[in-house]
């Protein structure tokens, strides 16, 4: 029987070697990746505030274009509704023979209708016509001048700038260097390394998207798929700041982001290995290149892979001509869903008792953990499945610090919010339905929260 070194030395020796490109191939393997290092995964400060480059450059596009871009939202809904009713009632070649553009156009009769519905809103918010409630600041406003803002212009980025991170060999490197890490805690490959920083880094769904893109790739198995896009499309530093903030507990932040960690290590160590992510299936992308599926394990492995992939990465024109591709899926696509249901989340949360009526056996057991003033609390935890930041509108109102900690740490570490990850998720090729979401919202709520009590109680009885 061979030994342990017996055989990985035969592992090893079966690895390619290094390809033979010379300078010209590290260079090109080099520098794209640098420059997407630079970019999305180097901390800087702006303004006072933990961020990412392209942070920064979102920050001051956002500023100069701020009064044109809602109209470039409503615009983007107006088109997305007109043209896929149109190509349902007459057959336009351009649009049935463009992979790109019937992509963008065929859709459901259900989409169809939320795509109206989101044009129709974004309308009505634009001009301050229809009924106050759905154009006030406190829901279609802040959904079309704020959320819709950012997302236009960081979605345009992540489309332009993440082939920097993906297209040159830095996820091959990465995958040799991590998979002792991820593979045994997470049951992921080394390559999901990628996702983890740029979703602390940047943005949640700037992970997806990666994670989407990479399945698609055949980097992961669509279990691995789900488990990333679910475990570790982490909500932002910055945004947890303003979280934070929001609710007027800034000075605790350091005890706030270890906790939101520690408790999203903790359930993503766990939900892999329960359903329904364990019942996902163990293979690829029916359409992805299956010479990308097998992850390097060795930093060889990795080196050779890289500079292979730097190789047949695509030019400056592909990569634009594919970047614009990516951002115009999500503007005609996204935009009007997450315009209807972050609208109607907001406006169902601030108008009506629904979910004061759904939470309402969740305020007993929140009673059963010591949480002063329950009752608020409790249709905040619902609300996160609709919106990131729901929560922390109706955190604001209560005067427990310690409720409101809790509540602001927990709409991170639910991660799963139908108004931009959820809809992500849910678009893309990632085997995971809106029950799957629901599940996994529902169990991230159950695993995290007692995790969050208990380092408030903690904090609070220091």
């Amino acid at each position: 029987m061979a030994t342990a070194s017996s055989q990985e030395a035969s592992a090893d020796s079966s690895l390619p070697s290094p390809p033979c490109g010379g300078l010209r191939d590290l260079l090109k393997f080099l520098i794209p990746s640098g420059l997407g290092i630079l970019l999305f995964l180097i901390p800087v400060t702006h303004n006072g505030q933990p961020t990412i480059i392209v942070g920064v450059i979102g920050n001051h596009l956002i500023s100069w274009l701020d009064s044109w871009i809602p109209v470039f939202v409503v615009g983007m809904m107006l088109i997305s509704a007109a043209v896929s009713l149109l190509v349902r009632i007459t057959d336009i070649a351009m649009i049935r023979d463009s992979k790109l553009l019937s992509s963008l156009f065929f859709t459901s009769d259900f989409w169809l209708a939320v795509r109206f519905i989101g044009a129709s809103i974004g309308l009505l918010v634009l001009f301050q016509a229809g009924p106050a409630w759905l154009y006030a600041d406190d829901t279609g406003g802040l959904v079309l001048n704020e959320l819709l803002k950012i997302l236009v212009v960081f979605f345009l980025l992540a489309g332009l700038l993440l082939p920097l991170l993906l297209d040159f060999g830095l996820v091959e490197m990465l995958g040799s260097l991590m998979h002792k890490a991820l593979r045994p805690i997470y049951t992921v490959p080394g390559f999901a390394a990628v996702d983890i920083i740029a979703s602390l880094l940047g943005d949640g769904t700037v992970g997806t998207l990666i994670t989407s893109r990479q399945y698609e790739k055949g980097y992961y198995t669509g279990r691995e798929a789900a488990v990333i896009a679910t475990g570790f499309s982490v909500v932002s530093i910055t945004f947890s700041i303003v979280v934070l903030s929001f609710v007027g507990l800034e000075h605790m932040f350091l005890w706030y982001y270890s906790t939101v960690m520690i408790a999203c290590l903790i359930a993503a160590a766990i939900l892999p290995r329960i359903r329904p992510l364990s019942r996902i299936p163990d293979s690829y992308y029916v359409e992805a290149d299956q010479g990308t599926s097998r992850e390097p394990t060795t930093l060889k492995a990795g080196y050779s892979n890289a500079l292979t992939k730097a190789r047949t990465a695509p030019g400056i024109l592909s990569l634009l001509k594919n970047g614009v591709h990516s951002a115009l899926d999500i503007w005609i696509v996204f935009l009007p869903v997450i315009m209807t249901i972050a609208t109607l989340g907001l406006v169902i949360a601030e108008h009506t008792t629904i979910f004061h009526t759904l939470a309402s056996p969740l305020a007993y057991v929140l009673e059963l953990f010591r949480l002063p003033e329950a009752d608020k609390a409790a249709p905040a935890i619902l609300l996160g499945f609709a919106d990131m930041f729901l929560p922390a509108t109706l955190a604001k109102g209560i005067e427990s610090e310690l409720t409101r900690f809790v509540i602001a740490a927990l709409s991170i570490t639910q991660l799963i919010y139908m108004s931009e990850v959820g809809v992500l998720i849910l678009r893309s090729k990632i085997p995971l339905g809106f029950l799957h979401l629901l599940q996994i919202f529902l169990l991230r709520t159950i695993i995290t929260l007692p995790i969050i009590i208990l380092s408030g109680h903690i904090y609070f009885s220091m």
